[in-house]
């Protein structure tokens, strides 16, 4: 096609002005990213970018019979197009000539294959906005024309290409089959005709760069921007704040939107408003106020407003988080929600804005080292008659037997306790305990806000690794587990760190130990947030029982393959459904009405298993209460290290 030399002016103009107004837009938004705190990792730009764009696993791996097909094809059609039209450009505006030969005509059956998959996916996202909207999404006059204007660039994008062939037809057209398709249905055109189809697509498509920063379609391109810059930090790892930090700014947490990083600030815009991680908060789920997609959009809002972040939030949602990262896992754009909730805690704490239970349980971990408030001197009860070695006798060990608050202090963890002990002494592991030595790991503290309470356990526990040079650990607890493993480097306490589950399924992998051999189905597995989901465990659990599964691997929610043994509930592995005693809420007051714990209660009764097997001393705390509350059957409750004794005892 030849434009007049005005025509070409204008069109230059004309593209030019709607990227640069585009740049702009964005160019005022990353301002106010920039009022956010300088990030404190160096980002893998290139290879996050090219993980994000081919493992849309976040997609994939929710509602798998809703919406994520449709996301897919228009994620995927948008870049193919997207890539389709800057190698035009190159061949066009570059002196590397390449649009020819067998290349082109692949490029142009692919393209047009692949453009219509992105057609297809926008009509499906209109059809289903309009007349099937899930409940978790929000939907606007402006996400509607978006996706209009998605589509009428995509259409006539083919009309324009028939009205090429049908102008100007050639020997290789039949390689665009739905462009060939298209000018057939057309007919002959003259070439005023076709300029005016191809003027009439450009002022879309004009549109669309100068409208994109405007609305929700953005998430496209911030989507991409955030898994660029993201941090490598594990889920189970907190932010560090230094006291040198605390003096410079005279603050503790989060009090405004600009001290949350400029990462995460530039992570609310990527937002796509899909309500996935409400649709998984299992504080939301049971009526509480908190919703994680509610909780970005007041957080980004107060990016322009400097509204305080716990007046945007509110103090009651911030408080009802479990911390239990479901919303984190579900989020196809890796907002870290927890990140943003825990600094906004750290602030009230600080501010003392904290009181009730929750504040009881900081004041016992400070006094005795211990979340229940037990004194230390009890912290060997559980051992008598049972001759456990301690550190402090000299006794030589391979292994730290990390018992935990719980372990040492909850009737029902003793046992999972005792049953560890007895374990690893008939398999010859040589272990010890600290005792009385042994103070709680400061999760609770950290989690709850306390920042400073848990550093200074960490401190503590860490120096006692080191005078009796403790190099690896294993322990019952999750909890403890998540922060000795993700969190003690912060202090130089470098160690190999084991929960119970894995270590045992290791000794029954050599032959050291019997896996429990319960009935099918007669035993159902629930699995912990910070061992399932924050730290990706859920397979060696399972090996205690004799099931061989793959869900350490496995992207869809569903049953596990392989060899199962267990009475699988509906939420399974990384999509666990939480107890809700993470966070710090083991410890404070809730309705009886709004415990997530009654919520998976449910679902675990109704596999008809009659014994529940548990790797978590809170879960088990925390399902005790919900499983009596669902039924007045007798059900079992137990850890799963319980069942694997009883299989070796004699």
């Amino acid at each position: 096609m030849h434009l007049p030399d005005w025509q070409k002016v204008l069109f230059y103009v004309l593209a030019f002005a709607s990227i640069g107004v585009m740049f702009a837009q964005i160019w005022l938004r990353a301002k106010v990213w920039r009022q956010g705190q300088p990030i404190d990792w160096k980002p893998n730009w290139l290879a996050n970018i090219r993980t994000y764009i081919l493992e849309q696993k976040k997609v994939r791996s929710s509602r798998p019979q809703g919406g994520a097909p449709m996301h897919l094809l228009i994620f995927y059609g948008f870049l193919s197009l997207l890539l389709a039209t800057t190698l035009l450009a190159v061949n066009t505006y570059s002196p590397w000539k390449f649009h020819r030969g067998t290349y082109y005509l692949v490029y142009e059956l692919t393209f047009d294959l692949l453009g219509a998959l992105f057609v297809i996916g926008l009509v499906w996202a209109i059809v289903r906005r309009t007349g099937f909207r899930p409940k978790a999404l929000t939907s606007e006059w402006q996400d509607n024309w978006a996706l209009v204007l998605l589509l009428v660039v995509g259409v006539t994008g083919y009309v324009l290409e028939g009205a090429r062939i049908a102008n100007d037809p050639k020997p290789w057209d039949a390689w665009s089959p739905i462009g060939f398709a298209t000018a057939k249905l057309m007919g002959s055109l003259s070439p005023s005709v076709y300029l005016g189809i191809w003027w009439f697509h450009m002022v879309w498509v004009f549109a669309f760069f100068a409208l994109i920063p405007q609305m929700r379609l953005r998430h496209i391109v911030m989507a991409i921007l955030s898994a660029g810059g993201k941090s490598e930090q594990p889920w189970g790892e907190l932010k560090l704040i230094s006291l040198e930090e605390v003096e410079t700014t005279g603050q503790i947490g989060v009090t405004l939107a600009k001290d949350y990083s400029r990462w995460h600030l530039m992570s609310l815009d990527a937002c796509m408003e899909c309500g996935r991680c409400t649709e998984v908060c299992p504080a939301h789920n049971v009526g509480k106020v908190l919703n994680p997609k509610r909780v970005v959009q007041d957080i980004r809002s107060a990016m322009v407003s400097q509204t305080p972040v716990a007046e945007a939030v509110s103090e009651e949602a911030l408080w009802a988080c479990t911390t239990c990262n479901a919303c984190v896992e579900a989020c196809p754009v890796l907002i870290r929600h927890v990140d943003m909730i825990v600094d906004a805690r750290r602030n009230l704490v600080a501010e003392g804005r904290l009181s009730g239970t929750a504040a009881v349980v900081l004041r016992q971990i400070g006094s005795t080292a211990n979340a229940w408030g037990a004194p230390r001197s009890s912290r060997e009860d559980w051992m008598k008659d049972l001759d456990i070695p301690l550190c402090r006798d000299g006794v030589d060990f391979d292994w730290l037997f990390w018992v935990g608050c719980a372990g040492a202090t909850d009737p029902g963890a003793v046992k999972t306790t005792k049953a560890v002990a007895e374990l690893l002494k008939k398999a010859g592991v040589k272990f010890a305990c600290l005792g009385q030595e042994e103070a709680c790991t400061g999760d609770p503290a950290r989690r709850i806000g306390d920042e400073f309470l848990f550093q200074e356990r960490a401190m503590e526990n860490v120096s006692v690794f080191q005078k009796y040079g403790v190099k690896r650990v294993v322990t019952p607890c999750p909890h403890c587990f998540n922060t000795l493993k993700n969190e003690y480097g912060q202090f130089e306490g470098k160690m190999e760190v084991v929960h119970h589950t894995q270590m045992l399924a290791q000794l029954i992998g050599e032959g050291k130990l019997k896996a429990a051999a319960p009935g099918q189905d007669s035993v159902t597995y629930h699995d912990p947030c910070y061992l399932a989901r924050v730290n990706n465990e859920s397979d060696a659990p399972r090996a205690l029982v004799g099931s061989k599964t793959h869900l350490n691997d496995e992207v869809f929610l569903g049953q596990p393959s392989g060899n199962g043994v267990l009475a699988e509930p509906e939420r399974i592995g990384r999509k666990t459904l939480c107890c809700g005693a993470g966070g710090g809420r083991m410890w404070m007051e809730e309705e009886p009405s709004q415990r997530p714990a009654n919520r998976r209660a449910e679902e675990l009764l109704a596999t008809r298993a009659k014994t529940v097997a548990v790797g978590c001393p809170f879960c088990r705390i925390m399902l005790d209460t919900g499983i009596k509350q669902a039924t007045d059957d007798e059900i079992r409750l137990v850890d799963l290290a319980e069942l694997v004794r009883e299989a070796n005892q004699g």
